[in-house]
């Protein structure tokens, strides 16, 4: 019983324990509150005061900045104010200038009003002058306006005719003083310093023969030999009548030169059947294969040229048995090549290109027997093939004037084309084709106006023109031989150059009686 009332006693004491405790506690918070409250009043209050003292001094520089501003504003309208004024006054008198040079204008244009009214008075007065003038001219020379005007262009057409043809002699004589002695100089010193002989050549090979019994040999039974020789060479063989001697005929010089070789070797042999044939004829084309090699390596070798490709190389080889008017083709490639190389060094060109067009200048005439066209075309089509300089190219393709030259090096070419061709002994041409250019130059000088008659002498390298005196006057000679110069450089193709020598002849006759 004791242990239960101490356990109620001691429940008792420590409930009545925690009500003294929360009610201490409480106080103790009441009393913190009440402290925090005063605290929080203070510190408002602080702020408050010191709010208002910051917002006293804002105040102040407000109104300072304000201050400030309004005297920078009140400055710079004093200034604006100024300038404007500056302005209206330079306006002002702007406009009094203005009004002065109105004035001015207006005085002047009434002048001149007044000075146009008296000059169109006046050129009343001159028109009216002039046709009584004209009139009266008419009267005294017994012509109208138009037959005095006709007669007016008469005389000047006539004296235009003769200053212009004093113009011509003069240009002419200016351009040959100028250019005649360099142009020879650098001509002569090409030609002196190329120096090259040509033989005549022509298009069918002679074979000789140790005697008349061989050809008999060479036809062999039933002409099997002779067939072979042909098959095998692609070559004719002509036997006629000439004594010790077989003609062979062939458009392909190299296939003609391995039927030649091929038919030395027999003969010398002495040994002729279909067999034989075939072998010696094998080795006559590997002989001229050969020469062709050596022939084309040679003409590289002598102009001093590098780079060509081998193809190229073969090909000049082949023209070593190919002829133009009777001139070796390889050979005149060579010298044409040594011409242009020279007159490129005079005219301070590219030599090395210069020499190269010079040589494959005719290149296409080694296979032109084969394939269709001009040579010109040809040889530009193989050096494309070949891929070779487009210079060389062009060069090649001006050098008969097929298309116009633009670089020097093509006029070049031309030139020692020219040069090498039209020198004495170097070509020959048939009677028929010689016939017909004398006889187109003829032609061409007849066409004009006013010929009596006309005349090609010196091989066809003068043309003598007889005028009739009544109808070309001296002064239109000088014109008339130099339009029928240029229509022969436009229609004709000839080698070298052509004077065209223009001759008016006047006479009187009378009788003594």
């Amino acid at each position: 019983m004791s242990t239960v009332l101490w356990i109620i006693i001691a429940v008792a004491a420590v409930i009545a324990g925690f009500i003294l405790g929360f009610s201490y506690r409480k106080k103790v918070a009441e009393r913190e509150i009440l402290s925090a409250e005063e605290e929080a009043k203070r510190i408002i209050n602080e702020s408050i005061k010191s709010a208002e003292s910051k917002k006293k001094e804002a105040l102040l520089e407000a109104k300072e900045e304000i201050h400030k501003s309004r005297s920078e504003y009140e400055r710079e309208e004093k200034e604006r104010r100024a300038e404007i004024k500056k302005q209206e006054h330079r306006l002002q008198q702007k406009e009094e200038n203005l009004d002065h040079k109105t004035d001015l204008l207006e005085k002047k244009t009434d002048a001149l009003n007044s000075k146009l009214a008296n000059i169109e008075q006046q050129q009343q007065e001159i028109a009216s002058l002039k046709k009584s003038q004209l009139e009266m001219l008419e009267k005294i020379s017994g012509f109208t306006i138009e037959e005095a005007k006709a007669y007016l262009i008469s005389n000047v057409k006539d004296d235009c005719t003769h200053e212009m043809a004093l113009a011509v002699k003069e240009i002419e004589q200016q351009a040959k003083d100028e250019a005649e002695e360099h142009a020879r100089e650098i001509i002569a010193t090409a030609i002196q310093r190329c120096a090259a002989d040509h033989s005549s050549e022509i298009t069918v090979s002679v074979v000789p023969l140790p005697n008349d019994e061989m050809k008999g040999r060479i036809i062999g039974r039933e002409g099997r030999n002779i067939r072979s020789i042909e098959t095998l060479t692609g070559c004719d063989l002509i036997i006629d009548d000439t004594p010790e001697a077989i003609t062979v005929s062939g458009f392909d010089p190299v296939r003609r030169e391995t039927a030649r070789l091929a038919l030395e070797k027999l003969i010398q042999d002495g040994r002729i059947h279909p067999a034989r044939i075939e072998e010696m004829v094998a080795k006559a084309q590997r002989e001229v294969n050969a020469t062709i090699k050596s022939e084309g390596e040679r003409a590289i070798f002598e102009t001093d040229i590098h780079g060509l490709n081998p193809e190229i190389v073969k090909m000049l080889g082949r023209m070593r048995y190919r002829t133009s008017y009777g001139q070796n083709v390889l050979n005149h490639s060579i010298e044409v090549a040594h011409i242009s190389g020279l007159m490129a060094a005079e005219l301070g060109v590219d030599i090395a290109t210069a020499k190269r067009a010079g040589l494959l200048h005719d290149i296409g005439k080694s296979i032109d027997h084969e394939v269709e066209g001009s040579h010109v075309s040809i040889g530009v089509d193989l050096l494309r093939k070949y891929k070779e300089n487009e210079d060389v190219i062009h060069a090649v393709e001006a050098h008969h004037g097929d298309v116009e030259p633009h670089t020097v090096i093509a006029c070049i070419v031309q030139a020692a084309d020219a040069i090498s061709a039209s020198r004495p002994g170097a070509r020959r041409e048939n009677i028929e084709n010689y016939v017909k250019r004398l006889e187109k130059l003829e032609e061409i000088s007849k066409s004009f106006p006013g010929i009596a008659s006309s005349y090609a002498i010196q091989a066809g390298r003068e043309i003598r023109i007889m005028v009739k005196p009544e109808e070309v006057s001296e002064d239109q000679m000088v014109l008339l031989a130099r339009d029928i110069a240029k229509k022969i450089e436009n229609e004709m193709t000839y080698p070298g150059q052509i004077k065209v020598h223009v001759l008016r002849e006047t006479k009187a006759v009378d009788y003594a009686k």
